[in-house]
């Protein structure tokens, strides 16, 4: 008979933001726990609020299925001696099974006998098991935890009930003091406990109680009800999914209301007002049908519509405050110039064991300016790079910012537009943090572009050279994230240079501008470049490239992130050709051999005097021919390249002796050998893919 089972965590105010990645937890660890047991279900549905987890999983067996398996022992001359007792080995062996020697018969494996006891495993009942359900409830982790009481114990919040039905009866196990029971609890002030005569009716008990506990369901009804009222006000509301989440795991009776302010504050930045608005208050800003910001807010209410004029003023009254504290900013900051706010940033710390951030600013001008030449921006991108780079982050010092933290980048454009700036510089200062997160926007401006690799370049290298490198899941600089982005921007505007070549020049450029710190940066160029590689593999895999070939081009000698990517790509296409096995063989057998040689690069000239068969003297044709201009080509032209010498690789190795005896020979080979190697790893080291045939 299958059975239904519900099992629920009351808890104090979960944060917002932990509720749904908890329930999805749970549930994986449940459904992990029952196949784990062997008892068989049909489906887990979750529920959530911001007081309880809940699950409700359907179609449980009855019992885990019996397991009969013949159990293998030592072998028989083990386990009898030579007058056919049994040995200490059998007897315990029979034992550990719960079995005695008389239940031991004898298999043959292999040529060899062995003793075997058949053994007979009576599956548990599901009302034996789904106590150790404690275990799952006990090992979830949360991203803040907490002790209460004197108990040692941590957990998201106190847990305050806990419900497991199985049926209608109760499965016991206790967590501290909370014992199980069919009691759960209603809305915090308009529902009242309430006692569940079986699993099945948990939602609709709930729901009397003014709880509505299917997540799903609720962010429904939220929606619905802003859009009538969008609907009746003709308005336009930007329900934000992840603001929607938010209020959704706040509420488990929800009622949405809207708001207003004065009209005077429009005067503000729509994006100061926003940030007011959802970031510190969790509202919904309120648009016309054209887009244009309008003085309402709309929100939603832990219960019903009672006495909601009351909650509407409550909430006009905090935003106002909130409204009039970024006014003040916004009048005082404009009083002041730039040159006023870059002045005080001689005094900011970008980090003490590294500069001000006045002198990262003129680390920044130096590397933005290299950099834009490289990318062949025009005089005015440049000039327009210039100021931007002279002035970027002066708006961390204005009062705005220093309230409204999430608006740096943001203000430095508006006030830089204010202030008389281009609004290429002005852009540039907001696009230069892009992006913000591993799939954010990235700047749209050449100059926002380059601005955003030069801060990004700097900060790396910086931290790598005072030894703050980020290790395992630490990264308390979001230095990965930052290389994430340059590798994203390099992508998407085609920018060509070898990273490389760019950190060391960059370092000397600096130098000659006296504006270096006081670090070995030139030590870590290598340690960056690796660095940067591993966020290329990670975003080839983001575009799903086969992790051989993501790990093969940026395995190898080349540190053009462009080219990394093209040669992947280059790799990805060609991956399922009919000759793509046998070509990628050849080539790596010429890998492998050649490590056997150690020349230094200018030593690598091969002497034709020295060749013995036609075979040598075709392959040195053909890769003096392909070498020519080699690296000037498109990823994809060097392949093909690579590619026409399969046949000659082959040729070679059938009819030449590498290691021959004679030194002066062995090494003309390896050179020849090492030739075509340096060629194959300016496209990446071909021996880590993974080829079928």
């Amino acid at each position: 008979m299958a059975n239904n089972f519900l099992l629920e965590i009351g808890l104090e105010e979960i944060p917002a933001h932990v509720v749904t990645p908890s329930i999805i937890q749970l549930k994986k660890r449940a459904a992990d726990f029952l196949k784990e047991h062997r008892i068989s279900f049909d489906q887990i549905k979750t529920f959530s609020t911001p007081r309880r987890l809940a699950l409700y999983i359907t179609g449980l067996a009855d019992k885990q299925p019996d397991i009969d398996e013949s159990v293998k022992g030592p072998a028989k001359k083990i386990a009898q001696d030579k007058d056919g007792n049994w040995t200490k080995a059998a007897i315990g062996f029979s034992r550990g099974q719960g079995a005695t020697p008389d239940d031991i018969t004898f298999k043959d494996v292999k040529g060899t006998e062995y003793v075997f006891v058949e053994k007979h495993i009576a599956g548990k009942s599901v009302k034996e098991i789904l106590p150790g359900m404690k275990d799952v409830v006990v090992a979830m982790n949360f991203p803040t935890m907490m002790k209460w009481g004197s108990y040692s114990f941590e957990y998201v919040r106190p847990i305050k009930w806990l419900v497991a039905l199985l049926d209608d009866e109760v499965i016991p196990f206790s967590i501290l003091d909370v014992d199980t029971d069919r009691i759960t609890s209603g809305h915090r002030f308009l529902g009242k406990d309430v006692s569940l005569a079986n699993a099945d009716e948990y939602e609709e008990k709930l729901t009397e109680q003014f709880v509505i506990a299917d997540a799903a369901k609720r962010k429904e009804l939220i929606t619905k009800q802003i859009k009538k009222i969008a609907e009746d006000n003709n308005w336009q509301i930007n329900l934000d999914p992840d603001l929607l989440e938010e209020v959704n795991n706040l509420v488990e009776w929800p009622t949405a209301f809207y708001g207003n302010f004065e009209d005077k504050y429009l005067a503000i930045p729509d994006e100061v007002l926003i940030t007011s608005m959802k970031d510190h208050q969790r509202f919904f800003y309120v648009t016309d049908q054209s887009g244009q910001l309008l003085p309402h807010f709309v929100s939603v209410r832990n219960g019903n519509d009672y006495d909601i004029q009351n909650v509407v003023a409550g909430n006009q009254k905090v935003l106002t405050a909130r409204l009039d504290d970024a006014m003040f900013f916004y009048q005082e900051d404009q009083k002041k110039s730039i040159a006023d706010y870059v002045e005080r940033l001689k005094k900011v710390s970008f980090h003490d064991k590294i500069s001000t951030m006045y002198e990262k600013m003129q680390r920044v001008q130096v590397i933005s300016q290299y950099l834009g030449q490289l990318a062949g921006l025009s005089d005015q991108e440049l000039k327009d790079l210039k100021r931007a780079a002279e002035i970027y982050k002066f708006d961390l010092v204005t009062g705005m910012v220093g309230e409204f933290a999430e608006l740096q980048g943001v203000m430095g454009d508006k006030y830089a537009l204010l202030m008389g700036e281009t609004p290429a510089v002005a852009t540039a200062i907001s696009e230069h943090y892009m992006p913000i997160s591993a799939n954010g926007q990235l700047p749209k401006t050449n100059v926002g572009a380059i601005l955003a690799i030069a801060d990004k370049l700097d900060s790396i290298l910086t931290f790598f050279a005072a030894g703050m490198i980020p290790s395992g899941s630490n990264d308390p600089y979001a230095l990965r994230r930052q290389a994430t982005g340059i590798v994203r921007i390099v992508a998407d505007k085609q920018l060509n240079f070898d990273l490389d070549q760019t950190l060391d020049q960059l370092i000397d450029l600096e130098d000659q501008a006296q504006v270096a710190p006081k670090l070995d940066m030139k030590a870590q160029v290598q340690a960056v470049s690796a660095f940067v590689k591993d966020r290329i593999k990670q975003y080839l895999d983001d575009l799903g490239v086969r992790y051989d070939i993501a790990d093969a081009v940026t395995s190898g000698a080349h540190t053009n992130i462009l080219f990394n990517i093209a040669s992947a790509k280059t790799l990805q296409d060609h991956k399922d050709d009919a000759d793509f096995k046998d070509i990628i063989e050849s080539l790596t057998r010429v890998q492998r051999i050649s490590k056997k040689g150690s020349f230094k690069s200018d030593d690598l000239s091969v002497d034709p005097t020295l060749f013995e068969n036609d075979s040598e003297k075709a392959l040195h044709d053909a890769v003096s021919s392909a070498v020519d201009g080699y690296k000037n080509q498109t990823a994809e032209e060097d392949f093909r390249r690579l590619s026409s010498l399969k046949d000659k690789i082959n040729d070679y190795f059938d009819a030449t002796m590498v290691m021959a005896k004679d030194p002066q020979l062995k090494d003309n080979h390896l050179r020849q050998l090492t030739v075509i190697s340096k060629m194959i790893l300016f496209i990446g080291d071909l021996d880590k893919l993974v080829v079928k045939g």
